[in-house]
């Protein structure tokens, strides 16, 4: 027996080293490739067979159902069963990790999942384990065999299944945390697919760098069936081969096989993850599969593919070559395969009746899951406030979130940080003679030299890659804590947090879960901030389900918010006003280790009778400049901080303009759809009675922050925007 490929060659299976040589590349074209006759175990073949032929029986039975409006919708997998079946048989169901995409069903049934299971999913039963009725069907999830919530967008998973194999790296340098978090094993891999077109997402060269940086034991399996819908590879790749432009990625087990071809298939996966089992690194296989029926009944492939083009295909049809091949070979006869077939039509028939016959989720079940229904961060349990003790010498914004993270970071090994820049030095070997970065705003510093490079780390310079990779972390018990530089660069990891982050627990019925916290310096008032150092569009997270945002305004709320943050069980959007940071007026002494403020706990910081504002982040202090200035003129201001946003605490509004009859909602968002535009709304709506004037919004020009200071004075609220409209309104 020859030895493995290394790390960086390309493995052909079933090919001679003259035919490797003479162009690799040939395998990959659609003429089928011979089939190899040196055949494993006759059980294991024969059950190989039957999944595939299950797999492709349950597609044609949801098409059925589809022409009959019995299902809403249908997406196949019909050209892919033979890689997939492949790597079920070299996967460990329970024991690896799994991140597939749509065309996936032919691994999930080798995994152990039903057809009744799949078959729940195409009519939204609430008994579906995929998604309890809440997803589309192939949509893939299953808690008992660690295939985790799949979602519609492409190429998402990617990062996430890095994460997940990046959580056992991590659990293995850090020993006390294998106390804390159980289901890690030394040898365990995490499967990730994705089709040719998802190849060129951005978010597959990240995953790609960062599980081959880190040696993570991540198999990539690219499933080429030549189309992303309608377009075809050589338009989606350079070359129209992936494979070829990623060989040199360093520590990276690259495979080619044809994934129309079982055996080949299951030598190759074989490969691939006892390389990974072994921990030499990531493993990419690239099996050339085909698509012999449309992208999904919602597209006709008739409208853009020849028709000997689709004729060639069939001719490598999976399913009906590997029936010829145990023919051949004397493995079954056709009597056998026929009672296979039978069997199977039989199995896929009876599960399509019990489907159909099953419950839909109640109506009233749909709001179930946004958030954890066992961990409320909104209760008394994370309320010590009231009884707080303060002691040492007076910090800032910036001092009192680094103690929480210190002392939070002590009390449980699973909380990791990470982030650009966020680390003292990545060279650790120089951490004696330097002072260290610890963040671009020194939030983090020194956390690195006290527990570690293993636990405070920096990432490459990609926000999806940040949060991406902290959710399959998350997912896999750990508590991420992580930074995005400036909130001006959230963007590219807004696929991860709105579809991802936000959704997996809602998604999957409260199956999986991710919390984490996502720390943002975020806002303007600083001079030469600009356009893309300055931004507050806040309102853009608050309207995402399932994501809580928090926006302090003070050092001490910092610091109780952050905790509460941390030991909730949702994800946390944390704000952090840049301006506020080392400003001397929101000091405070250090309180205890277990000070918590919940969230949806607003605070009254001043006392007044004409008029309310209702107020968060940079504009409290100006509120409280202009309120002061107003109190000259007679008039009395009652201000309100929310501190948190969502959820946000809607019976200290209630109380306030009962109280005044007048109210100024106030912020740093523009003032056009900005946050304060659903807080006057439902003012408007639901206490209309109480008040004595129209509600009142003070906000931001509706443009983005210029660089000269006088430009960013004009397009930014001050306080006398504040002052100016408080008068207008004690006057109405």
């Amino acid at each position: 027996m020859g030895m493995a490929p290394g790390p960086t060659s390309v493995g052909l299976a079933s090919t001679t080293k003259k035919e490797q040589d003479a162009g690799a590349h040939l395998l990959l074209s659609s003429a089928p490739a011979p089939i190899r006759h040196e055949l494993p175990d006759h059980k294991l073949l024969l059950g190989m067979y039957r999944t595939m032929y299950l797999s492709r029986r349950l597609d044609d039975k949801e098409i059925q159902l589809k022409g009959q409006n019995r299902i809403f919708f249908q997406i196949s997998g019909a050209g892919h069963e033979a890689v997939l079946v492949a790597a079920g048989v070299v996967l460990k169901p329970g024991y690896d990790w799994f991140y597939p995409y749509y065309r996936d069903r032919a691994l999930c049934l080798q995994l152990g999942m039903t057809p009744l299971e799949m078959l729940l999913s195409a009519v939204g039963a609430e008994a579906d384990p995929n998604s309890h009725g809440r997803q589309m069907p192939s949509h893939w999830g299953h808690k008992q065999l660690n295939i985790v919530s799949q979602s519609s967008p492409t190429g998402t998973q990617l990062l996430q299944a890095v994460g997940c194999a990046e959580a056992s790296y991590r659990c293995k340098l850090i020993p006390e945390l294998q106390k804390r978090v159980s289901s890690f094993h030394d040898d365990e891999v995490t499967y990730v697919s994705l089709g040719d077109g998802t190849s060129s997402e951005g978010e597959f060269w990240e995953a790609l760098n960062t599980a081959s940086n880190l040696k993570l034991p991540v198999v990539f399996l690219l499933e080429d069936n030549g189309y992303a819908i309608s377009v075809p590879v050589e338009v989606q790749t350079a070359g129209g081969d992936v494979s070829r432009l990623v060989e040199n990625f360093p520590s990276l087990y690259l495979q080619r096989c044809d994934g129309t071809d079982p055996i080949q298939s299951l030598e190759t996966m074989r490969r691939a993850v006892d390389y990974c089992r072994q921990r030499k690194g990531p493993a990419l296989v690239h099996a050339k599969v085909i698509r012999p029926y449309s992208h999904s009944l919602s597209d006709d492939e008739k409208l853009y593919r020849p028709d000997e083009e689709r004729a060639s295909d069939a001719e490598r049809d999976p399913v009906k070559r590997f029936g010829a091949l145990l023919i051949d070979e004397g493995v079954i006869d056709q009597n056998g395969l026929q009672k296979i077939k039978d069997e199977v039509d039989v199995l896929v028939n009876d599960a399509a009746d019990k489907a159909l016959a099953s419950p839909q989720p109640a109506g009233e079940t749909a709001t179930d899951y946004v958030f954890s229904h066992d961990v409320d961060p909104s209760s008394k349990d994370f309320d010590t406030e009231d009884e707080v003790q303060l002691s040492g010498n007076a910090g800032t914004m910036v001092d009192l979130i680094n103690r929480c993270l210190e002392t939070e970071m002590a009390r449980d090994s699973r909380i990791f940080v990470f982030g650009e820049d966020v680390a003292d030095c990545s060279r650790e070997q120089y951490l004696d003679t330097l002072k260290g970065k610890g963040g671009v705003f020194k939030v983090t510093a020194n956390l690195q030299r006290k527990f570690g490079g293993a636990r405070v780390f920096n990432s490459p310079l990609a926000e999806a890659n940040i949060v991406g990779r902290a959710i399959g972390m998350a997912t896999r018990g750990l508590k991420p804590v992580v930074e995005i530089q400036f909130f001006d660069y959230i963007w590219p990891a807004m696929h991860q947090i709105r579809n991802e982050l936000a959704l997996m627990r809602w998604r999957s019925g409260n199956d999986w879960k991710a919390p984490m916290v996502i720390r943002v310096p975020i806002g303007g008032y600083l001079k030469g901030g600009a356009v893309y150092h300055s931004q507050s569009g806040v309102s853009t997270f608050t309207q995402i389900p399932g994501l809580r945002v928090v926006y302090p305004s003070n050092a001490l709320d910092a610091n109780g918010l952050l905790r509460t943050a941390i030991r909730c069980d949702d994800p946390v959007l944390f704000l952090e006003h840049k301006h506020l940071y080392r400003q001397t007026h929101n000091k405070s002494q250090y309180p205890a280790d277990d000070f918590m403020i919940p969230f949806g706990k607003a605070k009254k910081i001043r006392e007044g009778t004409d008029l309310s504002i209702v107020t968060y982040g940079a504009l409290v202090q100006r509120s409280l400049v202009a309120a002061k200035q107003m109190e000259q003129e007679g008039v009395s201001v009652e201000i309100v901080d929310l501190r948190s946003l969502a959820p946000f605490d809607w019976n200290a509004i209630v109380e306030t303009v009962k109280k005044t009859n007048r109210v100024i909602v106030a912020h740093e968002d523009s003032l056009s759809f900005g946050y304060g535009a659903e807080i006057a709304a439902r003012i408007t709506d639901e206490l209309f009675e109480y008040l004595d004037a129209p509600v009142r919004r003070v906000g931001a020009l509706d443009t983005f922050v210029a660089y000269a200071p006088q430009l960013e004075d004009a397009i930014l609220p001050q306080a006398s925007d504040v002052a100016k409209a408080i008068a207008e309104l004690k006057s109405y």
